[in-house]
């Protein structure tokens, strides 16, 4: 038994004047069905909520007020599910509209909540459509088309594999479109080079609101908590069960990296949003880049930003570009922080009796 993560993107879902793409559903929900029937385990997340919305209204183009795609998002999201909901149960597979939010992702306790109930609709042989909740979220309409809320979904699940369904055939050295010499990269390990290997600007459909980067990015994540990842294109019907099917010439394909992080920690790096910045001496930096030590408040320099103790933080180094070590969970406010900063630990708890000794501790805190 495999545990797939299948993300539709908004090209997928419709065409660029909106119409739903009903074959296309039609043969993914195919493939979500077979996958079933072999005793596999599918999660299905789906953007075109606002689009469906927006098509249901004779409304041209994307909007850019947030009180426009939110309603969209109203009018579209009960629409978009129920056509998944008569496309699968058509093939005896019983779907779920869950619709989670970034506060969903952020916030600790939502985030177990969330994979408890998750867990537990796979448990009983059922498909999540997920979507975010776009009617309430305000940042996050624009994050990048669903392409984060996958891997992450991807993570809460423990996934054996994220497919990110696009309208190309995955990564490309350059723009097919414009490059005749265009290549399609078929497996990336390297992500600190990969700008020298593929072009992955970017340009998104007329109605989407990601790109390949955004993709790339939630590849990245993945990969990084130990799930293999591919981007292919959802438009041709085959593909899809071909990459699920193992096969590794459809698509651009990431290995599973083995980086040893854990759970939270990949929480904290990619979905705990950072309130503020904390700046270390260079000594505090190499304890923390090197020995994996917590950071004291005698190693920060300075304090930017207003933030609360349990808040996520940048902790930056102090020389010239003020290189990102890391982010981790502030033990002090930023108020706090400011009163003792650049303190022995003895001083510190003088001036504050109470708090922790630590700034961050190592236990909360992950290297950038």
């Amino acid at each position: 038994m495999a545990r797939h993560v299948i993300k539709l993107g908004s090209g997928i879902t419709a065409s660029d004047d909106g119409a739903l793409r009903a074959d296309v559903l039609a043969a993914i929900c195919d493939e979500v069905a077979a996958r079933r029937r072999a005793g596999d385990e599918v999660v299905v997340v789906s953007s075109g909520a606002i689009v469906r919305g927006l098509d249901t209204m004779g409304i041209a183009g994307r909007p850019n007020a947030i009180e426009d795609l939110q309603a969209a998002s109203a009018i579209g999201q009960g629409r978009l599910f129920r056509f998944y909901d008569e496309l699968l149960a058509a093939r005896e597979v019983t779907a779920a509209q869950v619709l989670l939010t970034f506060f969903d992702l952020s916030h600790r306790t939502h985030y177990l909540n969330a994979r408890q109930a998750l867990r537990r609709l796979l448990d009983w042989g059922v498909v999540p459509i997920i979507n975010e909740n776009d009617t309430t979220a305000t940042d996050e309409i624009t994050f990048g088309d669903n392409d984060f809320l996958a891997a992450q979904v991807a993570i809460l699940v423990e996934a054996d594999k994220l497919v990110l369904l696009t309208g190309v055939d995955g990564v490309y050295t350059g723009d097919p479109r414009t490059d005749p010499d265009a290549r399609i990269v078929r497996e990336i390990t390297d992500f600190d080079t990969l700008d020298d290997q593929a072009a992955i600007g970017d340009s998104t459909s007329t109605l989407g609101s990601g790109g390949m980067r955004s993709k790339v990015v939630a590849a990245e994540m993945a990969t990084a908590a130990g799930i293999p990842a591919a981007i292919v294109n959802g438009l041709r019907h085959e593909a899809l069960g071909a990459v699920l099917g193992g096969a590794t010439d459809e698509g651009t394909h990431f290995p599973a990296r083995a980086l040893g992080i854990s759970s939270f920690k990949l929480w904290l790096r990619y979905a705990k949003p950072a309130h503020g910045t904390v700046v270390v001496d260079a000594g505090a930096a190499r304890a923390l880049r090197e020995g994996g030590t917590s950071l004291l408040p005698v190693g920060v320099v300075e304090v930017v930003g207003s933030f609360a103790a349990g808040d996520a933080v940048e902790v930056r180094g102090d020389t010239a570009g003020g290189r990102l070590l890391g982010k981790g969970i502030a033990n002090l406010s930023a108020g706090e922080l400011r009163r003792v900063q650049g303190m022995q630990s003895s001083a510190a708890r003088e001036v504050l009796p109470r708090a922790a000794e630590e700034a961050v501790h190592r236990d909360y805190f992950v290297l950038a």
